[in-house]
């Protein structure tokens, strides 16, 4: 009959204070989930950062001042190092490459690529005859002496220079960047905790 049959919530278990609990819900199964995140998260942790991380990411210590105001000394960044297989660098991406001159890595701004004609007049840039917008720059208060070009990128470089331009040592000196020396591009910021996020 209708009026017999049992009401939503009905013979339900009760909480110690007598409310219906429905589904299997309770303080058991949200510590059960929070464990299961917990689990799924830490997993996730080490396939990324233990098996992937040699092949995708890369962690980098910004050792000098020549990209600041956009990195300081002490940042710590990570290097998508698997973007480049699928795209080349395009201007304004921040790179890290290994340094035609020392066995370091390095950390600069692409600011030209490949057919693009450079020219750099007392630390000023020029591509393709006109001085591009940079507001990530330190506009360069006195000249340097800095002289590069003017030259015509060929296939396969990219030419990079330190937003601080006053004090970066960068294709200015050592000339185009091979593309095949670039380690990744820069994408996120990890310490210190103000400064975290994308780039």
């Amino acid at each position: 009959m209708k009026g017999d049959r049992p009401r939503w919530g009905e013979g339900a278990p009760k909480n110690r204070r007598g409310s219906r609990r429905f589904f299997g819900g309770g303080k058991k199964n949200g510590a059960r989930r929070l464990a299961e995140y917990a689990v799924i998260l830490l997993v996730a942790f080490v396939v990324v950062f233990g098996v992937l991380r040699p092949f995708v990411v890369k962690s980098f210590w910004i050792p000098s001042e020549s990209m600041v105001p956009t990195l300081e000394v002490g940042d710590r960044i990570f290097v998508n190092r698997f973007v480049y297989r699928f795209t080349e660098p395009e201007r304004g991406d921040i790179v890290v490459f290994d340094s035609l001159e020392t066995d370091d890595e390095l950390v600069k701004r692409v600011v030209a690529v490949p057919g693009d004609r450079v020219r750099v007049r007392n630390g000023v840039l020029r591509v393709n005859g006109d001085f591009p917008e940079e507001p990530y720059a330190v506009p360069v208060e006195f000249p340097d002496g800095s002289e590069f070009g003017p030259t015509r990128l060929s296939e396969g470089e990219v030419f990079v220079m330190g937003d601080n331009r006053g004090n970066s040592r960068d294709s200015r000196f050592f000339g185009p960047v091979p593309l095949e020396i670039i380690e990744g591009e820069a994408f996120f910021m990890f310490w210190p905790p103000s400064r975290i996020g994308f780039m």
